[in-house]
């Protein structure tokens, strides 16, 4: 007997008639709570992960990073190299604006010379810190030339979010821009939804985009609620206030689990908690325990560091402070990443040698030190600075908790203000380079190097391994490199990883499903009625 064969385009009639059989019942209003949203409506503002994922529904990029960090097409649609030192990118013709206005090369050239001048909390300069210059052969086809060979330049190329040139034209300073793009006046993308409204730390409001150029959403309408505080979330979820929640909170995720009316969809994320030290020669937040000035700044010396490291048990704070949704980690990429040394240990706590490391260092009865860290970005992330504090404490540091908002954290940071801090982050690009170049290379603001390492931490060899993975063509070789550098990071400990970082959705069972991403984006585009919907 001959079996049917299976066909794409009928599964997708089908889909599309489910739709409009169920079109009664069916409310196509999407409301999300989410732990924290956009710092600004413009999304070459910063480029910290809860900005990107806000703005991917209204901006598209060049090149789309899937729900496991594949490289797909976007407005790309292709990419080669050009000789040594130059990609062509071919563009998706037809595309338009949310005014009606065609997308162009001209939008893009525009797009990555905008993303330099832009000055937020956090530079999105690091992603086309490569390119040279743009040239446009016609309105589809752009050339870029980079300063040297550039292997992942289509990997940084994933947060490169294209604007409007007509619309933006004038809008190069931060100061001008955020109140045109976040009055609507400038946020013009090409993405499946636009800009409606926006209220600084409470919704954002999107409708649908008809004329998207691909798969039309099932949503006419999309509410992104702001809620920080997890038990408000998980309140308005149980009360049917909003469908989905994103990071729900890690001790509710067994109770919402059974409630009958609920969905708990879990994955492992790319993120990772670590802790960075101030390497700089007077230290803002280092003290002796009594309050006095130190004569040196105690993270200098490896054996500090070293104690450091000892002191923490990744795996209670894996199994505890996280509630069960860490893993221990022992460099700054998750498994899946590129460029990822299987041959690294994951540092077991032996308090009693941190004490003897911190003795030899010179200080025998520890010191003081503030640890800053984020409260409301990530899953744990409060719970996990408030354990660090207490395992610093039982090999003599006193560490004093200061927990901050996250758009507190960043800029301080970023202004210096910090000695000891843990967050978050993710390699969002797929490709270890760009955590390697980001947070440990010297900081060099001309070649775009070292964006995030704002603590003084400079070692030639280590900027000698990135460089040359930074541009060798060769995949086999770029990897040995990127591994070097992670063993030679793991022995220098410029700063600690500590956890991966898993996250949990909750839903309305009736009303939506969720396809979980590796990078923890809560996105329209992944969440679908339900079948009984």
């Amino acid at each position: 007997m001959m079996k049917k064969r299976f066909s794409p385009s009928l599964a997708a009639l089908a889909f599309g008639t489910a739709l409009s059989l169920a079109a009664p019942g069916f409310a196509q209003t999407l409301t999300i709570g989410v732990r924290a949203g956009p710092e600004s409506v413009d999304p070459h503002f910063t480029s910290t992960g809860t900005h990107a994922e806000t703005l991917k529904h209204v901006f598209d990029t060049l090149v789309w990073a899937g729900d496991e960090l594949q490289l797909e097409p976007r407005l790309a649609l292709s990419w080669k190299p050009v000789g040594e030192t130059a990609w062509e990118f071919k563009l998706r013709q037809g595309v338009v604006f949310h005014d009606g206005s065609a997308f162009t090369a001209e939008d893009v050239k525009f797009s990555i010379e905008r993303s330099r001048q832009i000055k937020g909390p956090s530079p999105v300069s690091v992603y086309v810190r490569r390119v040279k210059e743009v040239t446009i052969i016609d309105p589809y086809t752009l050339r870029v030339e980079t300063d040297g060979p550039a292997p992942t330049l289509p990997n940084d190329f994933v947060r490169l979010f294209i604007v409007s040139s007509k619309a933006a034209k004038e809008l190069l300073t931060a100061e001008a821009a955020n109140p045109a793009f976040n009055s609507g006046k400038a946020a013009i993308g090409t993405g499946p939804y636009k800009f409606v409204s926006w209220t600084p730390r409470s919704e954002l409001v999107l409708e649908r985009f008809d004329g998207f150029w691909g798969e039309k959403e099932p949503w006419q309408r999309v509410v992104r609620k702001e809620i920080p505080n997890d038990a408000s979330r998980v309140a308005q979820l149980k009360a049917g206030q909003v469908d989905l929640i994103a990071r729900a909170p890690l001790s509710d995720v067994t109770s919402l689990g059974r409630d009958p009316k609920l969905a708990v969809t879990k994955t492992d994320t790319i993120y990772l908690f670590n802790v960075d030290f101030d390497f700089r020669e007077k230290s803002p937040q280092v003290f002796a325990r009594d309050g006095s000035p130190l004569p040196k700044n105690p993270f200098l010396d490896p054996r500090v560091r070293e104690a450091f490291d000892l002191a923490i048990d990744r795996q209670a704070l894996a199994e505890i402070a996280m509630e069960g949704f860490g893993k221990p980690v022992g460099q700054l990429v998750t498994p899946n990443i590129f460029g990822f040394n299987r041959d690294l240990p994951i540092t077991r706590p032996d308090a009693a040698r941190a004490r003897q490391l911190l003795g030899e260092a010179g200080f025998p009865n520890g010191f003081r030190v503030t640890l800053s860290f984020t409260t409301d970005r990530l899953p744990g992330d409060k719970e996990v600075g408030a354990a660090v504090v207490q395992m610093l404490a039982r090999v003599g540091i006193d560490a004093v908790s200061n927990g901050q908002p996250t758009t507190i954290l960043f800029p301080a940071r970023q202004r210096g203000e910090y000695s000891l801090t843990l967050y978050g982050w993710s390699t969002s690009t797929g490709e270890a380079h760009y955590t390697l170049a980001a947070l440990t290379h010297t900081a060099d603001i001309a070649r775009g190097l070292g964006g995030y390492n704002v603590t003084g931490y400079s070692n030639a060899e280590l900027d000698r391994l990135i460089d040359a993975a930074g541009v060798e063509l060769d995949e086999a070789k770029r990897r040995n490199l990127l591994e070097q550098a992670g063993a030679l990071i793991g022995k220098e400990r410029p700063r600690l990883p500590l956890v991966l970082i898993g996250t949990a959705w909750a839903s309305q069972k009736a009303k939506v499903t969720i396809k979980p991403r590796v990078d923890e984006d809560t996105l329209a585009m992944n969440i679908r009625p339900s079948r009984t919907n």
